[in-house]
């Protein structure tokens, strides 16, 4: 083709040039009126009482844990099939992820195992143990408490929230909500970032809108909401007198130039979405019919999908790895989605995770690879893609 394809590629206008420039113009380039501007249009638009603005969205989900009382030794349930910034924030705490595995159709977090978890948890006893990491099983004694779960909303794809949130409610459990690939997307109705205590949304380039880099935490508490802001200052409350700090915090501030770029995408997020619809509708249309490939299954709970990323599913006797390998000699990125956290090296020799321990996520990690998408892309660009991808797997 006479463009090389791109992975992904933000979708960035004249609007969002002059909007970051016309920032520059100005001596206020952190903590200005356009973070407090970014915050609204976020508020307003997934219809929550409260947004804080930050420097990512992993950020985001640190602050959520520690708002949620997440300390040394306690356990937070989550997906081993994530990015892994959803586990990392747990660490930050010294605290413990307990992985259950997930729907096999949507890669997300099954309800029923959490109930599971937290049953035995409850119990108190031996059967306890098999949801620990495995190096701290010999260790119960010296395990603090369960304080939240975690969903994951992956690819863009809501996580089934109605019987996490009874969960929750029945066990007086917080949850935090990952949303950071699911800005628009719709459970029931309803948009995702508001069934959680706080939830974290995230603008890195490759999202539905960017910032750079840049994070969200939305949430309906006032008290959440001022912590939020300090801890995001170094630990200033907003109403202290200069260079006062009331508590631990961190430089997880967002600059007034990646808060402008995120208002100006926000005025058009409804015509970004729509495209990356296009985008993944042209690949379903041609898709589908290719042997050796699953296209993405859309749960009928999700009333609006916001395409994070497109992934398929590579069937044997076809081999994921192989195909990408065969891809790229057309010059077509792609990428395996995900890695199981369980399985990174650093998890292995910090928890003792091994493969085996989360069959359908480790099956997942397998076979799921994400092809290239963005809004920018061309349909004879989705047309390349995907005659390649026929004629390869035709050797099957």
């Amino acid at each position: 083709m006479a463009i090389k394809i791109q992975m992904s590629s933000p979708n960035i206008n004249i609007s969002d040039q002059k909007a970051v420039c016309n920032v520059l113009k100005t001596p206020s380039l952190s903590l200005g009126p356009m973070t407090k501007i970014f915050e609204e249009k976020i508020k307003t638009y997934v219809k929550s009482n409260y947004a804080v603005a930050v420097s990512s969205g992993t950020a985001g989900l640190h602050l959520a844990m520690i708002a949620a009382g997440v300390g040394e030794g306690d356990f937070v349930i989550t997906t081993p099939f994530s990015f892994i910034a959803s586990t990392n924030c747990i660490l930050y705490e010294r605290a413990l992820p307990i992985f259950v595995d997930v729907d096999p159709s949507t890669g997300n977090i099954n309800p029923e195992l959490i109930e599971e978890v937290i049953h035995d948890l409850n119990k108190d006893k031996k059967s306890d143990l098999k949801w620990l990491p495995p190096k701290i099983q010999n260790n119960r004694y010296k395990m603090g408490h369960l304080k939240a779960i975690l969903p994951v909303h992956i690819f863009g794809q809501p996580v089934n929230m109605n019987p996490i949130l009874n969960i929750a409610q029945k066990n007086n459990i917080v949850i935090i909500e990952d949303a950071c690939e699911a800005l628009g997307s719709e459970y029931k109705g309803r948009k995702v970032g508001t069934f959680g205590d706080a939830s974290v949304f995230a603008f890195y380039p490759n999202k539905q809108i960017t910032t750079g880099e840049g994070g969200m935490i939305v949430s309906n508490k006032k008290e959440w909401d001022l912590l939020f802001r300090s801890l995001r200052n170094q630990g200033r409350d907003e109403f202290n007198s200069w260079l006062n700090h009331n508590r631990l915090g961190y430089n997880y501030r967002l600059n007034e130039m990646s808060a402008a770029l995120g208002i100006s995408q926000m005025n058009r997020i409804e015509e970004i979405l729509s495209k990356r619809e296009q985008i993944a509708h042209w690949y379903n249309e041609r898709l589908k019919l290719i042997d050796f490939i699953k296209t993405p299954f859309i749960h009928p709970n999700t009333t609006r999908m916001s395409w994070f990323v497109y992934i398929i599913k590579v069937i044997p006797p076809a081999n994921r790895d192989k195909l990408m390998v065969d891809l790229l000699k057309f010059d077509i990125p792609s990428r395996p989605y995900f890695t199981p956290i369980h399985l990174q090296s650093f998890y292995q020799k910090l928890l003792g995770y091994k493969k085996g321990i989360f069959p359908i996520t480790e099956r997942l990690g397998e076979i799921c690879l994400a092809l290239p998408f963005s809004s920018t892309m061309s349909e004879d660009e989705v047309d390349f893609i995907c005659k390649t991808l026929k004629n390869i797997l035709s050797k099957f």
